[in-house]
């Protein structure tokens, strides 16, 4: 049974909290039957439209709304749903208001013809002048979404989200039909098949949308927690330009460090049970999964999400070891992802946190032909000129031009046994000596070691393993996660002009001996 648009506010809004925004609405030339179908349709939803607006609380937290009611005409949008539509986005900018939007709508109304199925585009714009100024727009699709409304402000979410067994396209399956003459293929166009190749970020009931929108809007609008004092000699995370000076444990993790064997780094680092991704997610607060590119492709080698490190706002997005495997590695969908990540910390004003974790990206026929290479480039692009902070993190194996195209940070942080490196060292090896038996070798000479990486310029912190990460899985993610947390405050307190002038300046030196 289809939610109410008045039922959905209640679900999602704090009690007695909604207030509306909506005036009478716009006058439309219409026919005496069209005038009828509208009559009717006010008494039978009890609604003057397609759309109710207004703002309300959400756990406290003014919010705009936008929430399409069904009941009235299919939650058809003609001129006067347009209309009260944009009025709401441009008031919530206006605002400074975080936008919800809930579509369940057949899609243009078939009425009014063309000028209704034009509407979209000013809907389009103004929602993109929303979310130019920094705003966050959500976005829960409700059963059915289909046609202009989808491919609009139904699909232009930051995140967007869907409910259980909710019908969600572009073209109805009885229109298909009656083009076609024959009937659209089963289980295609539903919200979970959707999320399953990377078009929404999950299916959830309105209570659990609620949870998620309150955790989202905590990352993207309360800005950062200053991170608490240290007391007396704690000893710091990490080691590295910024660090305090070391006390004797200190120094001889450094010395261990320094003597571990390029080769002993690599093998360190391929362990099964070394903490990856997910562990440090473990560790951070007010989490919101993403998925996907949001156009049709998902990787499981990859993981990005909303997050709080020690309460410092980001978004973070990196190589998820638990789903690689020598036949499943990062194909050019995951880069794709990497550049959502990309946009919505930029869009959104919050820092980006990248981390590297692969053995190497696809080697097949699908990734040349999807435009790996391409993507590695954009992505590596992309980074250098990115107009918000951000931090990389060498976490385990750092292996070719996947690793490359998380690289190109503000400040790039190590675990102890990370490494990074232009081929694996076999792969090295099989080039210079036309065996693998010398990949030992190629690891020391090629300097691939944190250690070496930091004397070279391109990492400037490592975090300490004692003396493995796989024996102190919830130890060693703590102390990475309290590192990226110091590196996401100093960097928040550096304007958009310092950081890209700084970034700048420091790959361009990159190899040069001064």
């Amino acid at each position: 049974m289809t939610v109410s648009a008045a039922e959905l506010l209640g679900e999602l809004l704090d009690p007695g909290s909604f207030v509306s925004w909506d005036r009478p609405p716009v006058p439309v030339a219409a026919s005496p039957g069209y005038r009828g179908d509208l009559l009717a349709a006010a008494a039978t939803a009890g609604t003057d439209e397609s759309v109710l607006t207004g703002e309300g609380l959400l756990r406290g937290r003014r919010v705009a709304v936008i929430a399409c009611e069904f009941a009235f005409l299919a939650g058809s949008v003609g001129v006067a749903a347009a209309e009260r539509i944009v009025s709401a986005v441009e008031r919530a900018t206006e605002l400074g208001l975080p936008l919800l939007a809930s579509p369940t709508s057949g899609g243009t109304r078939m009425q009014e013809g063309t000028v209704a199925f034009v509407q979209m585009v000013k809907v389009a714009g103004a929602l993109a002048v929303h979310k130019a100024a920094g705003h966050p727009y959500l976005v829960y699709l409700r059963d059915p979404t289909m046609g202009g409304v989808f491919a609009s402000w139904g699909s232009l979410g930051h995140m967007t989200f869907a409910e259980p067994g909710a019908l969600v396209g572009f073209l109805g399956p009885r229109v298909y039909q009656a083009l076609y003459g024959k009937k659209f293929p089963e289980g295609v166009q539903t919200a979970e098949n959707l999320y399953r190749n990377g078009v929404i970020d999950g299916v959830v009931p309105v209570s659990v949308f609620r949870r998620i929108v309150h955790r989202a809007l905590t990352v993207l609008c309360d800005g950062p927690v200053p991170l608490p004092e240290k007391a007396g000699d704690a000893m710091p995370p990490a080691l590295g330009s910024g660090s305090f000076p070391a006390g004797p444990r200190e120094r001889v993790a450094v010395l261990d460090t320094a003597e571990v064997h390029a080769w002993q780094t690599v093998l360190i680092s391929r362990r099964g049970d070394r903490p990856g991704i997910r562990e440090l997610l473990r560790h951070v607060t007010d989490r919101v999964p993403l998925s996907g590119t949001g156009q049709g492709e998902l990787d499981r080698t990859v993981v990005h999400a909303l997050a709080r490190f020690r309460g410092q706002p980001c978004i973070v997005f990196g190589h998820d070891r638990a789903g690689q495997s020598p036949e499943h590695t990062m194909g050019p969908a995951a880069l794709r992802e990497a550049r959502r990540s990309m946009h919505l910390a930029a869009e959104l004003r919050v820092p980006l946190v990248l981390v590297i974790d692969t053995a190497g990206a696809s080697l097949s026929r699908e990734a040349e032909e999807r435009g790996l290479a391409p993507e590695i480039a954009r992505c590596i692009a992309d980074l250098v000129t990115l107009d918000t902070p951000t931090v990389s993190v060498l976490l385990g194996q750092g292996t070719g031009g996947g690793a490359l195209a998380l690289l190109p940070a503000d400040r790039v942080l190590a675990a102890a046994n990370g490494w990074l490196a232009p081929l694996p060292p076999e792969g090295a090896s099989e080039i210079v000596y036309r065996d693998t038996w010398h990949a030992p070798e190629l690891a020391a000479a090629q300097r691939i070691r944190a250690v070496d990486l930091r004397e070279d310029g391109i990492v400037d912190r490592i975090v300490h393993e004692y003396p493995d990460a796989a024996e102190e899985p919830a130890d060693f993610a703590l102390r990475m996660v309290e590192a990226i947390a110091g590196e996401l405050a100093g960097l928040t307190a550096r304007s958009p002009a310092e950081l890209l002038a700084a970034r700048h300046l420091r790959y361009r030196r990159l190899g040069l001996r001064t």
